[in-house]
């Protein structure tokens, strides 16, 4: 990243602060590449977990086990995902990709939601045919094992914890934090087993987890898909930055507002201004963009100044 950042004061020298804080500064505050070891030792720790947990539901006749690392295994996939768009995202714009691979983030949300979905169908198939053919689980196997899935998936949890402000991040967080609850599930599911000895305690638990994938998924997939139309993020009022751009001093309208997310952590914008009055200064639209990127956290802001000579009241 030390190449990065020296490119980018020679920007400030170029464009005047303005233009390199806009676009250099901002970026640092953002970039995801101290997450790098937080994915390595997630996936790393979670996909030993997976196989050892997967195994022990087998030997030990417990579907709830099985549910539960199918639960892990989405995530393992989920994280990886996660870091591979997180490392494309940092990729430099070149050539047809103006804009970089920033939204590979967005399409690995979407991935992930897909992955989900299929898991769920997977684990719900097996839970089904258990039902049919009862078999008996062992309680304390699935204490032991599960209670080890609290322990790695709370760690992995605590690995993201700083990143909540991308989507990217908080999807790999919120997987994590979620399993360690789903493990517990199992903990407490093996407890009730050793207890009463009943059977089908165990499907009833793969049941329980299957609708808490379910409902992540649903969560996932609609807030990527909104993405993916281009939809304004859910913390952007448009009414608000349509005032706030109305406001400004000799600006008489405001046409053409667009606002998307670049990636699951950027926000564009551009707009048509109406300034029938005053020539527009650099330093102007600098502090315009600053102004929204402060209010409204928008990164990469375009302006388009017109003088209001056309005929705008027919057509706007």
């Amino acid at each position: 990243m030390a190449h990065a950042h020296t490119h980018h004061h020679h920007d400030h020298a170029h464009d005047g602060a303005g233009h390199g804080h806009g676009h250099g500064g901002h970026h640092h505050h953002h970039a995801p590449a101290d997450f790098g070891r937080a994915f390595a030792i997630g996936i790393a720790l979670n996909t030993v977990f997976v196989l050892v947990e997967a195994v022990a539901g087998i030997l030990y006749g417990s579907m709830a086990l099985i549910a539960d690392a199918g639960h892990n295994l989405s995530d393992v996939l989920a994280l990886a995902l996660a870091w591979i768009a997180a490392i494309a995202a940092r990729r430099p714009a070149t050539g047809r990709f103006t804009y970089g691979y920033k939204s590979s983030t967005i399409l690995a949300a979407l991935a992930n939601a897909l992955l989900l979905a299929i898991a769920i169908g997977a684990i719900l198939f097996e839970t089904i045919h258990r039902l049919t053919e009862p078999q008996q689980p062992q309680g304390m196997a699935m204490i032991v094992v599960a209670g080890i899935g609290i322990a790695i998936n709370t760690l992995t949890a605590m690995l993201f914890v700083r990143g909540q402000s991308d989507l990217n991040i908080r999807g790999a967080f919120l997987h994590m934090a979620a399993d360690a609850l789903v493990s517990l599930g199992v903990v407490l599911a093996g407890v009730a087993i050793l207890l009463t000895g009943l059977a089908w305690i165990d499907a009833a638990v793969s049941i329980i987890i299957i609708a808490v994938i379910a409902w992540s998924t649903w969560g996932l997939a609609r807030d990527s898909v909104a993405m993916s139309l281009q939809a304004a993020p859910p913390g952007i009022n448009l009414d608000d930055v349509r005032r706030h751009l109305a406001g400004l001093q000799g600006v008489a309208a405001v046409h053409d507002l667009h606002v998307w997310p670049m990636s699951t952590t950027e926000t564009a914008l551009t707009a048509h201004l109406v300034m029938p009055e005053k020539p527009v200064s650099d330093s102007f639209l600098r502090d315009v963009a600053a102004g929204l990127r402060d209010r409204f956290g928008v990164n990469h802001a375009t302006l388009q100044i017109e003088n209001g000579e056309s005929q705008c009241e027919l057509s706007c």
